[in-house]
């Protein structure tokens, strides 16, 4: 099943209709779907770089509409099906720690996941469930996503082919490692002053 969603992709990705597909995909990869919308992203742009900024920020709003999605399946199906469980097997109070840990680095976890490979649907889910302020996850999801679709149209538009491989291999590694280094400098900092 996810190959042939993946085919479907870059069948789609030159068609007329490839915009209003890259905006389905990247609406609800961040809440569903397995496959990330640069399998859409990379080709499209290839084929018309003029139009590199205007699929980043289609990929942008569409994916933290879907991350919003995302958000609300897990704010309001916890109350129904995992808070039960968590009661049922003894869980509530570890959880209600985990939420509060949570909440408070909340900006920097969805802003990681937004920018690399890890799975934002995650996130987003998590999000919901633990109530994290919604304007904090909204504003986190706009940097993040928009920081990593924009910087893969900005490496299209000015190197075209030849950094395709260079985006779909490393691109994802390297956003990473810069972000656990920023993370790290700033949980340093705030343990040392």
């Amino acid at each position: 099943m996810i190959r042939a969603a993946y085919d479907w992709m870059m069948g789609m990705a030159g068609h007329k209709r490839a915009p209003e597909a890259l905006f389905a995909v990247s609406f609800i990869e961040s809440s569903i779907f397995p496959i990330p919308p640069d399998v859409m992203l990379v080709p499209m742009v290839l084929a018309k770089r003029a139009r590199a900024w205007f699929y980043a920020a289609l990929c942008t709003v569409a994916s933290v509409l879907g991350g919003v999605a995302g958000y609300a399946i897990g704010y309001f199906l916890f109350d129904a099906v995992g808070q039960p469980l968590l009661e049922l097997y003894g869980y509530g109070s570890k959880f209600k720690e985990f939420s509060s840990h949570y909440n408070e680095w909340g900006a920097w976890i969805v802003f990681f996941a937004g920018v690399t490979p890890f799975p934002y649907k995650v996130i987003t889910i998590a999000s919901g469930t633990t109530s994290l302020n919604i304007i904090v996850f909204i504003v986190a999801s706009i940097a993040s996503r928009g920081l990593r679709f924009f910087i893969v149209a900005a490496l299209l538009y000015w190197f075209g082919e030849p950094i395709r491989v260079f985006i779909e291999k490393r691109l994802g590694l390297l956003l990473t490692v810069f972000l656990v280094l920023l993370f790290g400098g700033f949980v340093a900092l705030r343990f040392l002053l």
